[in-house]
């Protein structure tokens, strides 16, 4: 099967969110999309660790709520010993699974610091990334400024821009307005 790897903090799935598995699952061409909620990225805060559990038990209801979309949270970060490298978590999903071919999602916001990703090389080498965009991020010259770092360093680069829907909402932006007291009910999936 051809999964895309979705990871993320999810903190919480919004509608953005909502917008990028709409687009993986009608028009993206995969049988499933994983999203993959990351106890804690590497580069942000470590206290996102502590509400792990609850922020992928609050994914499952969200998606629950959406029989459409062919997607699976998966939890295999949640068992893993820290830090939570992307590929590591590539790697033990095709230990599982070594029928499917996966393929990574992320947000145009990471296509510039990919390269310093822990065994960028490989991610790069052994899997497929596609790059959604994000308001704010020249997706193009990101991906030529990539193609060329990867030229000159003969490393495969088979990432590929997807026209999915920009969705101009951030988890972070949906925090913010719940700690004011606002509702943010339209923009939670």
């Amino acid at each position: 099967m051809k999964i895309a790897v979705y990871p993320g903090s999810f903190d919480p799935l919004h509608i953005g969110h909502k917008a990028i598995l709409e687009y993986l699952t009608e028009e993206g061409g995969y049988d499933c999309t994983y999203l993959i909620v990351s106890p804690q990225n590497p580069f942000k805060d470590p206290s996102k660790a502590l509400n792990a559990r609850k922020r992928y038990e609050a994914a499952c209801e969200a998606v629950a709520r959406h029989p459409e979309l062919k997607v699976k949270v998966d939890d295999i970060e949640l068992g893993m010993d820290p830090p939570n490298y992307t590929i590591r978590t590539l790697d033990a999903l095709k230990a599982r699974e070594p029928e499917n071919d996966f393929t990574l999602v992320m947000g145009a916001d990471n296509l510039e610091g990919l390269p310093r990703w822990r065994c960028s090389r490989r991610i790069l080498s052994d899997y497929d990334v596609i790059v959604y965009p994000r308001r704010g991020y020249d997706s193009a010259e990101l991906l030529a400024i990539l193609q060329e770092h990867c030229r000159k360093r003969h490393i495969r680069c088979h990432v590929t821009l997807i026209n999915a829907p920009l969705v101009d909402i951030s988890s972070t932006d949906i925090r913010h307005a719940l700690t004011r007291g606002g509702d943010v009910s339209g923009f939670l999936m």
